[in-house]
């Protein structure tokens, strides 16, 4: 049995199935594996022995981008995933980050590099004859080195939805596992499809698609993620399995319902951040399985959805999953609940994720000691995810650790808010946040998107916010922007410190407010 993606990949070079489709394209995975190694062999032909073998990659979801995975896992070199969504001087922060004295890009990226200082780093595009030429020369692999199980494989990036990204060091037996778990859970086969729509510079789309891929077979469809043309996709590709990371559900989901939604091939949708809502409309309209768990790219604290979860809850934790206050590194109290069910102890229960038992997967990030003391202080793993946890084990997400708010003297945590929000079907999707009180802490403000063809008025809002038992007075919105979209990141998770940022008045999109202490909300 394979240890490291490396053995993996090996077993696979005389596989003569489909393993990649694009456009009207096919390879088999011989075909597939043989072109990554022709590039492996180039890039360990031309690379600085005096320096750390880290081949940076600016590619989107194309071939291209797959035989860059697979060239570096039999190469036994690092492959580094550079944000397509990143500009300027955070693309040269990230290549210079992560050591890259090669960056292969291609034509559509390749203008992003324009005027920037990557001195030292040997840049190729693929659409190029040198990068033609380079491949033609190359000989037979030799690889760099024969990997052990946690040696790096990756560095991905996180998202910096709350800092600037950090490099995460993805180990070969962390995606390893990752895939062999997946394709057993899901009895995935060779007759299978992995529709990889999530950008493959992300951990979600390593570990919960390509792994799944080249463990058990089935063949890949790269593609690029749109609401409206992800059943088109599917059904061209016959695609049976699919991967998500942030919100794309609830982006398919607002576009108009078809009689004919569930005449498609898939079969499986994993990933994580859906809403219940989204899971259950997405699996009823499109006739598929939807799994939604919790991770973090570190992929140190895991916690699984089981039978029996309860609406809003994330599931139960692996063992070493604890829920610690940052402050007395002591366990949080049990959540108690009122007559209505809203969090009745906030301020004793919800704590901050951790990992008791260590670091799990987690590998440390590379090139950045700070963060790697910040996440792993007093012997454990801290996620920067608030969480609470009930009687039964049951965890419930609160937001990041800059998701609280103090209102009124009281706290409150974003993510419950925006549950109660998905209650009203006329929502898509919600951000709720702090803006500065104009005398002294917080106040709540909630930016929403619509479905499409949905209105709704303040007089509308307000009635639906009164009719939730477990929504605490201090909780409603001082402020609602109405916006055509929410800014977020290439993994669909939404940017609320560019919100934040933004204040009360700006963006875009229709202001309401109300007063500090009505409930009536009014357009600015």
């Amino acid at each position: 049995m394979a240890e490291n993606v490396q053995q993996l990949l090996r077993e696979r070079t005389t596989d003569d199935t489909v393993g990649l489709k694009y456009g009207d394209r096919e390879w088999t995975w011989r075909e597939h594996l043989a072109e990554a190694a022709t590039q492996a062999a180039a890039m360990i032909g031309i690379a600085d022995p005096g320096r750390p073998l880290h081949v940076g990659v600016l590619l989107g979801n194309t071939p291209d981008m797959l035989r860059a995975m697979a060239a570096a896992g039999l190469g036994g070199y690092i492959l580094c995933g550079i944000n397509t969504t990143r500009r300027g001087e955070g693309v040269v922060a990230d290549v210079r980050r992560a050591d890259c004295q090669i960056l292969v890009t291609d034509a559509e990226h390749r203008p992003l590099l324009d005027g920037l200082d990557l001195v030292g780093v040997r840049v190729l595009d693929t659409s190029t004859q040198e990068w033609a030429d380079l491949l033609a020369a190359a000989g037979e692999l030799f690889p760099h080195r024969e990997v052990g199980a946690l040696d790096t494989y990756m560095m991905i990036f996180t998202s910096g939805t709350s800092g600037d990204p950090k490099a995460v060091q993805v180990s070969q037996f962390m995606v390893l596992m990752a895939g062999l778990n997946l394709v057993d859970r899901f009895a995935l086969t060779a007759e299978d499809t992995c529709y990889l729509s999530m950008p493959l510079f992300h951990s979600n789309a390593v570990v919960a698609g390509w792994a799944v891929a080249v463990a058990s077979g089935a063949a890949m469809a790269p593609a690029r993620f749109t609401a409206s043309g992800f059943l088109k996709d599917v059904r061209g590709y016959q695609a049976t399995y699919m991967n998500y990371v942030g919100k794309p559900l609830a982006y398919v989901l607002a576009t108009p319902e078809q009689d004919d939604d569930a005449d498609n091939p898939l079969r499986v949708a994993f990933g994580n951040e859906a809403s219940d809502r989204d899971i259950e409309q997405f699996s009823r309209r499109f006739g598929c399985e939807v799994s939604d768990g919790f991770g973090s790219t570190e992929n140190a604290v895991s916690v699984i959805r089981e039978p029996g979860t309860p609406r809003g809850s994330i599931g139960k934790g692996l063992e070493g999953v604890a829920i610690y206050n940052s402050e007395t590194v002591e366990e949080c109290a049990v959540a108690v609940f009122d007559a209505t069910g809203a969090l009745a102890n906030p301020d004793q229960a919800v704590g901050e994720l951790v990992n008791t038992a260590g670091l799990g997967y987690f590998t440390g990030y590379y090139n950045d000691e700070p963060a790697n003391n910040e996440r792993t202080r007093h012997g454990m793993y801290w996620s920067g995810d608030l969480a609470y946890r009930d009687a039964e084990g049951w965890i419930y997400l609160a937001g990041r650790t800059a998701d609280w708010m103090r209102v009124d003297g009281e706290n409150l945590a974003a993510a419950p808010i925006e549950r109660i929000f998905l209650r009203l079907p006329a929502l898509n999707r919600v951000a709720v946040y702090a803006v500065p009180d104009e005398n002294v802490g917080d106040q709540v403000m909630a930016a929403i998107v619509l479905q499409d063809g949905e209105s709704l008025t303040p007089a509308d809002l307000e009635a639906f916010l009164a009719a939730q038992p477990d929504l605490s007075p201090k909780a409603w919105p001082r402020y609602v922007r109405i916006a055509a979209d929410l800014p977020s990141t290439a993994t669909n998770k939404v940017l609320k410190r560019e919100l934040a940022a933004q204040g009360p008045t700006a963006g875009d999109g229709v202001l309401w407010t109300r007063s500090a202490r009505g409930r009536a909300y009014r357009r600015v």
